[in-house]
Formats: C-alpha cells, sequence, structure tokens
C-alpha cells in the first residue's frame, strides 16, 4: 500500500510542505522587490537584498554534522536550510517554513526538480480555498512555487512537500507556509543546481547545537 499525506505526516516522514502559500493570495509588498532578472527566457522580479536582514542572506557558515557532504538540512525553529559542504562549512540560506498546523520534521530524497514549475494546488488547500485556481502556469507571476521546485520524495513516494521559491519574500524568516520550505527565488535557483536527483534531505525541529551560534554570524562570508 501507498503512503497517504497523511501516513506521511503521522509518521514522522513529512517532507517539505504540501502547499505553496499561506493564503489564497499572490500579493507580496512592492518593496521587496527591485528591478527584474531573466532566467531560461522567463522575466521576474530581483528580491530587493538591501530590504532583507543580513543572516537571511546566502552564506558561508562553520557547521558541524555527522551528514554526508551534499546533504540538505532544514533547521525549522530558527529558519535555515544548509547544503553540507566539506571542511565543516555549509552554505545557509533563510527560508520560511510551515506555520503552526503543518510543520514536519523528517528524512526525504530530492527525486524530481523542474524550471519554472506548474503549480497545481493539492486538495485539500482547494477545500480550504475553492477560490484557487486549479493550476498556475509556469513563469505566471502569480505562481507561487517560483522559478525553481525541488520535489522531496520517501522511497519513491511523493510526499507532497517541496523546496521552491516564492512570490513572498517578507516571509523569509517566519513560519509562513502550510510545509512547503519556501526560498528566496534567486537562493531556490542556486540550491537547484547545486543538488542533484538523489539528494538527501532532513528537516529538523532545530539544530543550534550543530550550526554556529548567532554571536558568530559576522564571521559568515556572503555567497556570490
Amino acid at each position: 500500500m501507498g503512503w497517504t499525506r497523511r501516513d506521511i505526516v503521522l509518521g514522522g516522514l513529512a517532507s517539505l510542505g504540501a502547499v505553496a502559500v499561506q493564503r489564497p493570495t499572490f500579493a507580496a509588498a512592492s518593496s521587496y522587490f527591485s528591478g527584474t532578472a531573466v532566467d531560461n527566457g522567463v522575466t521576474f522580479r530581483s528580491t530587493n537584498f538591501a530590504k532583507i536582514d543580513q543572516k537571511w542572506r546566502r552564506q558561508v557558515v562553520k557547521y558541524f554534522s555527522s551528514e554526508p557532504i551534499g546533504t540538505v538540512v532544514v533547521d525549522t525553529r530558527h529558519h535555515f536550510l544548509y547544503l553540507i559542504m566539506e571542511n565543516k562549512t555549509a552554505i545557509r540560506y533563510g527560508v520560511g517554513v510551515g506555520r503552526e498546523g503543518f510543520k514536519w520534521y523528517g528524512r526525504a530524497t530530492i527525486d524530481r526538480k523542474s524550471l519554472w514549475p506548474r503549480w497545481t494546488p493539492p486538495p485539500e488547500m482547494r477545500e480550504r480555498h475553492p477560490e484557487l485556481p486549479e493550476s498556475v502556469d509556469g513563469g505566471s507571476p502569480k505562481n507561487p512555487l517560483g522559478p525553481r521546485a525541488m520535489y522531496l520524495l520517501r522511497d519513491g513516494v511523493d510526499t507532497g512537500y517541496r523546496l521552491h521559491g516564492t512570490l513572498e519574500p517578507g516571509s523569509i524568516g517566519k513560519d509562513a507556509s502550510s510545509g512547503c520550505i519556501r526560498m528566496f527565488n534567486e537562493d531556490a535557483i542556486d540550491l537547484y543546481q547545486r543538488c542533484p536527483i538523489g539528494t538527501a534531505v532532513q528537516v529538523l525541529p532545530h539544530i543550534a547545537d550543530q550550526a554556529e551560534s548567532a554571536a558568530q554570524l559576522s564571521q559568515a562570508t556572503p555567497v556570490e
């Protein structure tokens, strides 16, 4: 028998949020955007990183973990995603995670990746918000997945959760989604190219004991 969404959540397997948006609105504060960029023929609004707190920006940090190099680890409490690298370092990304009632923890694998993915709201989301469309085309300015989606599976079964971009840069660093892990669009593009199919993902309540303390943030190195 295949795993159901309920089985996955209750079993602690749940991977990155079954839904992509907090509310059935796609609006975002314009101040969080500055200019445009082109990616694979699609023009999108660039994140205004001048408005973003330094701690949420992509950077290389010291990181101690027993997980293999190349593993993605998400600290949901502190809103960070780590891509483990060599020499006890990691690329750290600020992320938005599931709000209360939609959090999950466990392991999964990136078994599918998509450029400018089409978004289809899951049935349970459309039950809560029947005004949502059946789907939104990839590249649409109303598509909450943004430029990239990395689909999380376990034992070959799609958990329904994703790592993806966002229409709401201001939600990074917050409990804002229905479970999916949101990233700045530029960070989703960056992580996408660093994570091949088969990348292991672990989502934890918190990993402050493994990551550097807030007092050491000034030692972090920005990633270009």
